[in-house]
């Protein structure tokens, strides 16, 4: 991969960090140069960018929560996407939740700590019937939990949407840029990146807070990593979720594995030098390409998602929670409380559920609902570690929660 060939290097990461404490901005030589540190130097360069995390934000890990309104169906080609046209992926494929079921299902997330409910749907972007749905749950969920920041992500915008989904209620917009611009015609052919940086700059105008990201592990270079970052600094998002590309079989990525543990730890430690007071989120892939070093992480990233993603399976829940206290740090919003006691707690609401009896809302500990998989290839149920699909699959597939009456990872 050469996102980081490693080669002998003289900076020093600490006095670097320390310039860019007192405003020095991190120029591409110097990122290209920490990009490339050796293994053995890796702990000293997230070491010194945890310097720039904990002035920022101390010792407190934000928790956001995804709720899937609409899976799948999408006529984008991204050819990372699971949910991209033509994608033989089995993932979960529904149309529009109900607006109570969506704002249950945020609800069951903020119950596990979540300060950020992330509202997200397939497709290249909303029509205006589409924005009033998401606008009616938005002021849905603000009613029922009125501290909890909403994020919509639900494609590119067309002029005024971004105006209407403030006046519903919604705090901040994400959508993504990926990857460098000069390698995003590689990537998808059926909307553009400047599509991608208009929307960003909507939301802005319409005074949602820009969240906007990364996937990393597409074959960029570590020139283009580096375009990508200062892309997203001169956008000045506000948070930046960086994601490690998950290789979905049934896309044209698939066997993709271009990431290590250690070369994913120097891109986030890169983004905070880069971006130092904004919020760096540890997202999508982390699981499977941090492994081991999550905790790790967090001396860098101060922010993740809470358990699963759009269609495949995360951490338990309760092991992000755990693992938050682990490594001394708090929720944020909950700063009072120890992370290690919200996680028993979580597993005990879930432990409870599991017992109660089937019902019309709930198939059972180990049932699927009927749209656990697409209709074209249906693996048993109780064949996995999650009710559905192969064990042995990385990612694996989701198979809970929204779209499904199983009981979700939150």
């Amino acid at each position: 991969m050469s996102i980081s060939p490693q080669r002998s290097t003289t900076i020093d990461c600490t006095e670097l960090a320390t310039r860019i404490e007192q405003g020095h901005e991190l120029n591409a030589e110097e990122a290209l140069e920490l990009l490339s540190v050796d293994d053995a130097e890796v702990f000293r360069l997230v070491a010194a960018a945890g310097i720039l995390r904990r002035k920022h934000f101390g010792n407190t890990v934000k928790v956001n929560y995804l709720v899937n309104l609409k899976s799948g169906l999408c006529p984008e080609d991204c050819t990372y996407c699971s949910q991209r046209l033509g994608s033989k992926a089995e993932i979960l494929k529904y149309t529009w939740l109900k607006p109570e079921e969506a704002v249950h299902q945020a609800g069951l997330g903020i119950a596990g700590g979540a300060s950020r409910v992330c509202m997200v749907a397939s497709g290249k972007g909303p029509t205006d019937r589409d924005i009033d749905r998401v606008a009616a749950m938005i002021g849905s969920l603000k009613e029922e939990h009125p501290q909890v920041e909403v994020c919509a992500c639900i494609g590119i915008l067309k002029e005024g949407q971004a105006q209407r989904l403030k006046a519903a209620g919604a705090d901040a917009y994400n959508h993504n840029l990926n990857t460098a611009e000069s390698l995003y015609p590689d990537i998808c052919s059926t909307h553009s990146y400047a599509e991608r940086v208009s929307t960003v700059e909507q939301s802005k105008s319409a005074g949602l807070s820009p969240c906007s990201g990364l996937i990393v592990g597409l074959g960029e270079t570590a020139e283009q990593l580096v375009e990508a970052i200062f892309a997203l600094r001169a956008l000045d998002a506000d948070s930046i979720p960086v994601n490690f590309l998950m290789p979905f079989d049934g896309t044209p990525l698939q066997g993709t594995w271009n990431l290590t543990p250690l070369a994913c730890l120097r891109i986030l430690a890169v983004v905070r030098m880069a971006c130092p007071d904004k919020e760096i989120r540890m997202a999508g892939g982390r699981e499977m390409h941090l492994r081991s070093l999550q905790a790790n992480a967090l001396e860098v990233a101060n922010s993740l998602f809470l358990g699963d993603y759009l269609t495949s399976e995360g951490q338990d829940a309760k092991t992000d929670l755990a693992m938050i206290a682990d490594a001394g740090f708090v929720v944020l919003g909950q700063e009072d409380q120890d992370p290690a006691s919200i996680a028993r707690a979580l597993g005990e609401a879930a432990a409870h559920a599991a017992r109660q009896p089937e019902d019309a809302g709930n198939a059972g500990a180990n049932g699927c609902s009927g749209s656990c998989c697409s209709s074209d290839a249906s693996p048993a149920c109780g064949s996995g570690s999650s009710g559905c699909g192969p064990a042995a699959s990385q990612p694996l597939l989701r198979r809970r929660g929204a779209g499904t009456r199983e009981t979700p990872n939150a």
